[in-house]
């Protein structure tokens, strides 16, 4: 239940495929279908909001102004989990990965959804830029307190539960939520090349250095910060995946070897029955399929 945010991008990466395959006529109408999900992105926007058609949710407005105040930072911005007030890093950021990788693929049949797709990841990356930057040696992964903020309903712009900060470190890993942070903005980065190359650069210089913290200092988020993410976000399938997902999408996005030979060094896995926020490793798969050292690939499994 707790995946519903992350899940969504899925659903638009399906939709998109649906767009790329079949002659749509009559009902169902998939367009429709696309430009909703795409629109449930603003819905959940964190932060001060943009005025005009950028913000086509008019009854939305500003909140969680003070993120990161705690932290004596500035973590303003995001996406708000489903339906709660708490900004969960690792789904948010598994669900920019797909919204970055269906506009990749598919993103010249996506007509005016286009533009709306960019904005929405560029919402998330902003943010999450932010999160990995702001401290040295500190990547921040979620604002809000889960246990209190989901005892009380109230809107964003009302609320006044706590927002504690979470962050992981040296002595505090989270190769799990660090690597799929580096995917995300690996994967933006690929998404922005040609229309803002300043931002491309820097969101790939960054997912390069989210990616060495991962790499660097293995262990898992949900050991570090326990009752913050767990049981909502748990990651129940070990940091592994997230690994082999981080170092594919930098693989894909700068055709270094050093991914690739990272990548060899992990080996194979059989968890390739699913694919979700907290499993990737049929999605690095299906990934690694289509960069330009395809060939090299096989040796992963020996």
């Amino acid at each position: 239940m707790r995946s519903r945010g992350a899940l969504l991008s899925l659903s638009i990466f399906l939709c998109v495929f649906v767009l790329n395959s079949v002659q749509v006529q009559g009902n169902p109408n998939y367009r429709d279908a696309l430009a909703k999900s795409i629109l449930f992105f603003q819905g959940q926007r964190s932060g001060r909001l943009p005025s005009g058609a950028a913000q086509q949710m008019t009854w939305r407005s500003n909140s969680g102004l003070s993120d990161g105040l705690q932290a004596h930072v500035d973590l303003t911005g995001g996406y708000y989990d489903a339906g709660d007030n708490v900004k969960f890093n690792f789904p948010m950021a598994f669900a920019t990965t797909m919204l970055s990788w269906g506009t990749l693929e598919y993103g010249k049949r996506m007509g005016p959804q286009l533009s709306d797709a960019r904005a929405a990841i560029r919402w998330a990356t902003d943010y999450l830029l932010k999160c990995a930057r702001v401290t040295p040696g500190r990547l921040y992964v979620g604002v809000g307190d889960p246990n209190v903020d989901h005892k009380c309903w109230e809107r964003p712009e009302d609320m006044d539960t706590v927002r504690t900060v979470y962050s992981v470190s040296q002595s505090n890993p989270g190769s799990d939520v660090a690597g799929e942070t580096a995917a995300a903005l690996a994967a933006a980065s690929m998404v922005f090349r040609k229309v803002d190359p300043k931002y491309s650069k820097l969101l790939l210089s960054t997912a390069k250095e989210v990616m060495q913290f991962a790499m660097r200092y293995q262990g898992a988020y949900s050991d570090s910060l326990g009752s913050a993410v767990c049981p909502f976000y748990c990651s129940y399938s070990g940091y592994k995946d997230e690994l082999l997902w981080g170092a594919a999408w930098l693989l894909r996005a700068t055709n270094d070897v050093y991914y690739f030979n990272f990548l060899k060094s992990l080996g194979a896995s059989d968890s390739t029955d699913i694919f979700s926020w907290d499993n990737k490793f049929a999605g690095a798969y299906v990934l690694l399929s289509r960069v330009k050292l395809h060939a090299y690939i096989p040796f992963l499994f020996h």
